[in-house]
């Protein structure tokens, strides 16, 4: 009988479930789109229906199946993912091995269960409560979002919970506890208020708690985090999405915070199209959640060194993201949290004054001296340089950089000059004709070389074999044969497959094969004409017999070095023989 995961795979076509997500076009056999996991033009991500599989040619080079893509889509876990797809495919789950159940269905219960006990705790104690009153949080806010806390105790939770059946490995595995050097099991938390953490879906999979001001000595980190576990990973999880995430597709707008606090008092103040980091750098899979339903966003991080380089570093991330970034000042307060607190509705009147993150840099870097020119100009004037390259949109960068000449009284010729000689990071390369002969063949050697060169005439094989007329691909297909024995050993097996129309059962080379098949399903419209492939595919054959030649004269060399130490005339006089033959044919290989 079937796995429900085989089971949903087999009910659920991956073309058709993938293009809710993206523009599918078809590329062979197979169907090509832009990625959706990172910025690229040139469409790279291909979907194979013969193995129900996607992968991405282009630089995050992932790939996988029906599951994969969701998880990494939506930012979900295995166990939520298997849950929406069976829905969808009308499968069972009663049918889910125990395996499955114990490694992340139990995690959700823990989680869920400490959530109900921190809540109980909170209710039983006047502190906590008092604190959350100091803090301006209202009671709806509290039980909206669940707040509780852990109380003084070594292992009050741990005990809770294994006296209600659980195992006390799988309190570890949720992040809930730890085990000591003597061997004993401690909580984690302990006299903190606690924030549960929700994924996107509005699950429990984590906690955030802070340390009552009392308890802080300064020896503990004043907010503490669930680690990374099976359900929990911090840099996917935005703080209150779950909740705000259909105000910030009708408004296609997020302002973004830092903290717990800072999200929950701006959502008590009316701000419902906010999210928070949750104290966590800002990520690219943060960004990617909030980019499938928002253009735009306000950061308001805190008012110090540490916020303003935390900002700084969003900025650039989300403009080479093709966000439309504002940034918003927060004045005499320190985060927004105390904004809210001090003077209701204060944030929401301000939103309109926020600055255009370029506007922010120019603002940051490029102050006047007391003489009214600008200090530092060439080391200032490069680091905005550098963010005007980072924005994605060329139409924005070009309007930047007239800004700037206007702002330093450069011409905007000379400034665009200087900004291409600033370098950053570059994004990967996808293997195209022009770039495997310009970086792989030439530069790299030996074993890796010839792999490189085989690889290429495989993919152009199955790619050509779609596109040229059936005399010339009858043609080339045959000098490939002939030349079969320069190939390695799992090109050849592959070759031999493909030509005879066959399948492997070896997981390796049907791996690579459907690898090739996909990547030649991108080249199919680069081959802008017949003769320009058979060029390059004579020229790759040509290649790989001047590799083959080559290893074997160094192999014939060592014959002769061997037969020389030995005394053995006779295998020195053959092995001079076919030194002397292979010679020939790489110089007639050069001359030609």
């Amino acid at each position: 009988m079937n796995s429900p995961v085989e089971e949903i795979k087999n009910r659920i076509d991956i073309v058709d479930f993938l293009r809710f997500y993206v523009e599918l076009k078809p590329a062979g056999k197979n169907f090509k789109a832009r990625c959706p996991f990172h910025n690229e033009k040139t469409p790279s991500f291909m979907v194979s229906p013969e193995r129900q599989t996607w992968h991405c040619f282009g630089s995050c080079s992932e790939g996988g199946d029906i599951f994969k893509f969701l998880m990494k889509f939506e930012n979900i876990e295995f166990y939520e993912a298997l849950k929406i797809l069976a829905e969808k495919a009308g499968v069972e789950l009663k049918k889910i091995s125990p395996s499955d159940q114990k490694q992340f269905g139990i995690l959700y219960d823990i989680n869920e269960t400490a959530k109900d006990y921190f809540k109980q705790r909170l209710a039983q104690n006047e502190r906590p409560q008092k604190y959350l009153d100091e803090r301006k949080l209202k009671k709806e806010t509290i039980e909206e979002f669940e707040i509780g806390f852990a109380p003084q105790a070594y292992d009050e939770l741990t005990l809770y919970l294994v006296n209600l059946g659980y195992d006390v490995k799988d309190i570890e595995r949720a992040g809930l506890n730890f085990k000591s050097e003597r061997g004993n099991y401690l909580d984690r938390f302990r006299g903190r208020i606690m924030f549960p953490i929700y994924n996107h879906f509005g699950k429990t999979v984590g906690f955030s708690g802070r340390i009552l001001p009392e308890l802080d000595n300064g020896e503990m980190g004043k907010y503490i985090n669930s680690p990374e576990t099976p359900i929990f990973n911090k840099s996917k999880i935005l703080y209150g999405f779950h909740k705000s995430k259909n105000f910030i597709r009708e408004e296609k707008n997020v302002f973004l915070v830092e903290g717990q606090m800072d999200f929950l008092m701006c959502w008590q103040d009316g701000i419902k199209n906010a999210a928070a980091t949750s104290g966590t750098a800002l990520t690219g899979d943060h960004l990617k959640a909030l980019k499938r339903i928002a253009d735009n966003l306000i950061f308001s991080f805190d008012n110090d060194e540490a916020g303003l380089k935390a900002a700084e570093r969003a900025i650039d991330l989300a403009n080479n993201m093709d966000f439309n970034v504002k940034v918003l000042p927060l004045k005499e307060f320190k985060d927004p949290a105390e904004a809210v607190m001090k003077k209701p509705s204060f944030l929401k009147s301000i939103i309109k004054e926020a600055k255009l993150a370029m506007e922010f840099y120019f603002d940051a870097y490029l102050k006047k001296n007391e003489s009214g020119d600008f200090s530092d100009d060439k080391k200032n004037i490069r680091a905005v340089l550098a963010k005007v390259k980072n924005i994605s949109s060329p139409i924005e960068r070009a309007h930047w950089l007239s800004e700037l000449g206007h702002k330093v009284n450069i011409d905007e010729k000379i400034l665009a000059e200087e900004m291409n000689q600033i370098k950053l990071a570059p994004e990967g390369q996808t293997l195209n004709e022009e770039n495997f002969k310009k970086i792989n063949i030439q530069t790299v050697a030996g074993k890796n070389r010839v792999d490189m060169i085989a690889k290429r005439l495989i993919i152009l094989t199955l790619a050509i074999g779609q596109k040229l007329s059936d005399e010339k691909k009858c043609r080339l297909f045959g000098n490939l044969k002939e030349s079969i024995q320069y190939l390695p050993e799992k090109y050849k097996e592959i070759f031999e497959l493909t030509a005879n129309e066959k399948t492997s059962d070896k997981p390796e080379i049907l791996n690579l094969m459907e690898s090739l098949s996909l990547q030649s399903s991108m080249e199919i419209e680069k081959l802008k004409s017949d003769d320009k492939a058979e060029r390059e595919f004579l020229e790759l054959l040509k290649q790989l017999e001047f590799e083959y030649l080559k290893n074997e004269s160094e192999k014939t060399a060592k014959k002769i070095k061997e037969a020389e130490k030995k005394d053995d005339k006779e295998n020195l006089e053959i092995a001079l023989k076919q030194f002397d033959k292979i010679s020939k044919l790489l110089h007639n290989k050069q001359e030609s």
